[in-house]
């Protein structure tokens, strides 16, 4: 029995619509490996392994799956099965390049997924004796742009990390460590709705002045400022991301107050989210506000990026992304200020662009929350 999140319609549309852009694009066939793209295109989960697994994917006509007989029953119960598309099942011994040259006919321009290993590029580069090129630029448009029920999900993963971030105030104290705390984090993450969690992060004090900083034995403090950056993915593989700061008794005035204005550049990088504008005018929104007073040499990174069947994805909210916002795109917005040695902070929502502006879909507040010493 299938327990597809989407029904086979809508992996059919996703499938179509890779052909078209591949035909647009002039390839001749596009091959995906295991990975996000699978898993977007037929809800095929898992990641590369020594044995070949492949869609491969004609701009016209019928598509064919290879895969090793050992994992066939699991394919069959994806899309693949739904669909009845033809699968060419190999066993240890076999040539599984052989048969994606059997299924591509005679090319000249192949697409490929970015997820694909040179274990496996190599190899069907030989056996097709055609340019090979990364399809991300085909496959990234399906993707980037969120049907209704992709949206659904990534609702459902927002309230879900939202009830995690109010319940963190009970848990960050004085006296344990980011490693204690992180454990209650990933307990709630199950808890409150997720299939599995992505990543943890726990920065106190001078921990959170590193923007990847994950979790450590450090004992947190009172007046410790902490970034808790937390996801996880509901059981349709589309996951939450989001940041809130918070301080462990009373915060420091120079520290709440270079919150307080980050909170402001965050508001001003959503409000500035409609379609038509480009990502790096949304980027600038924030970093504007920080600039002016006197933070923007704090802010480290972009502000944001997309998010779906991976945590990070396009679009990117970066500086110079001159990729035009269109209705139906996610994507994070998280800036942030980071002082070494000292501390850091960073605010993130999951938005949506919609007809006319954005959709915020996290909820939790954002203004730096102060906990019990």
């Amino acid at each position: 029995m299938s327990t597809l999140p989407f029904s086979a319609a809508v992996y059919s549309r996703r499938l179509a619509r890779a052909q078209e852009r591949a035909q647009e694009a002039g390839l001749d066939a596009i091959i995906v490996g295991p990975g996000p793209d699978l898993q977007y295109l037929l809800g095929v989960e898992g990641d590369t392994i020594e044995r070949l697994t492949a869609l491969v994917l004609p701009p016209q006509g019928a598509a064919t799956v290879i895969v090793p007989r050992m994992e066939l029953a699991k394919v069959r119960s994806t899309a693949v099965g739904e669909l009845g598309l033809t699968v060419a099942d190999w066993v240890d011994g076999d040539d599984p390049y052989a048969l994606v040259a059997a299924a591509t006919g005679p090319v000249s321009r192949v697409g490929v997924s970015d997820a694909l290993p040179a274990l496996h590029v190599v190899p069907i580069g030989e056996r097709l004796q055609a340019r090979l090129e990364l399809a991300t630029p085909v496959l990234r448009e399906g993707r980037m742009t969120k049907d209704d029920e992709e949206i659904a999900e990534l609702r459902r993963a927002a309230a879900a990390i939202d009830a995690v971030h109010r319940r963190v105030p009970g848990w960050l104290r004085a006296g344990r460590t980011e490693r204690e705390v992180a454990a209650d984090i990933a307990a709630a993450i199950v808890e409150e709705g997720h299939r599995t969690v992505e990543f943890v992060i726990v920065g106190s004090g001078p921990n959170g002045a590193d923007p990847h900083h994950e979790v450590s034995d450090r004992v947190i403090e009172d007046g410790d400022v902490v970034v808790v950056d937390i996801g996880g993915a509901v059981p349709s593989g589309y996951n939450s991301d989001s940041t809130r700061t918070y301080v462990v008794g009373t915060p420091d005035p120079v520290a709440a107050d270079r919150i307080a204005t980050l909170v402001r550049a965050q508001q001003a990088a959503v409000d500035a989210v409609r379609p038509g504008v480009t990502a790096a005018e949304v980027d600038a929104a924030a970093r504007s506000v920080l600039t002016e007073a006197g933070l923007g040499e704090a802010f480290l990174h972009r502000t944001g990026h997309g998010i779906g069947v991976s945590v990070h994805e396009e679009p990117y909210i970066a500086p110079g992304n001159d990729l035009v916002l269109r209705e139906g795109m996610a994507f994070s917005i998280e800036p942030g200020i980071y002082f070494a040695g000292e501390w850091g902070a960073r605010i993130e929502d999951i938005v949506v662009v919609t007809a006319d502006g954005a959709e915020r879909l996290n909820t939790a507040p954002h203004e730096l929350t102060a906990t019990d010493r």
